[in-house]
C-alpha cells in the first residue's frame, strides 16, 4: 500500500496577494524598488497571511514597506491572477503557479515621509502618472495605476 503524505499548505505562502498603490492629490506615485530581482519596480505588494483579510493585508503591508500610517485606504474591489515569477515561486507549494492579487489605492494630501523596510527594497521615487507606467515592473500595477490617473 503506497501513502502520500499530504502537503500541509499553511507551510507555504499563501498565493493571495495585495497591491496597493500609494498616490497623492497632485497625480504622483510612490514607487519602491525591490532588494530582488534588482531593477523590479512597483507599488507596496505582500502576501496575505492564512486567515488574513486582503484589507487587514493591505495597511499591514504599507507600514510594514513605507512607515505610512496615513491617507485613504480603499479596496478598489478589483482582483487580477498572474503567473508566479520563478524567482519569488519557490515559497510557493509544489505546483501553485498563478497568484490572486487584490488592488487597493491610498490616496495621500501630498508627500509624506517614507521609511523603507531595509530587506525589501532599496530605494524609493515620487513619479509622475506617466512615469510610474513606464517604471513599474508588473502588468497589475500598470493597470491599476492606469486607472489611477488623473
Amino acid at each position: 500500500m503506497n501513502v502520500q503524505n499530504p502537503i500541509d499548505v499553511h507551510a507555504y505562502r499563501r498565493p493571495e496577494s495585495v497591491l496597493v498603490v500609494i498616490h497623492t492629490d497632485g497625480g504622483e506615485f510612490l514607487l519602491l524598488e525591490r532588494r530582488r530581482p534588482p531593477g523590479f519596480w512597483q507599488s507596496v505588494t505582500g502576501s496575505m497571511e492564512w486567515g488574513e483579510s486582503a484589507d487587514a493585508a493591505a495597511r499591514r503591508e504599507v507600514i510594514e514597506e513605507t512607515g505610512i500610517t496615513q491617507g485613504v485606504l480603499v479596496n478598489l474591489q478589483w482582483t487580477q491572477v498572474y503567473e508566479i515569477l520563478p524567482a519569488f515561486g519557490k515559497v510557493h507549494a509544489p505546483g501553485v503557479t498563478l497568484n490572486l492579487e487584490h488592488a487597493f489605492s491610498l490616496r495621500l494630501r501630498g508627500r509624506v515621509p517614507v521609511t523603507l523596510s531595509d530587506t525589501e527594497h532599496v530605494q524609493f521615487r515620487w513619479a509622475t502618472d506617466t512615469e510610474a507606467l513606464k517604471t513599474v515592473s508588473s502588468s497589475t500595477n500598470r493597470a491599476v495605476i492606469a486607472e489611477l490617473r488623473l
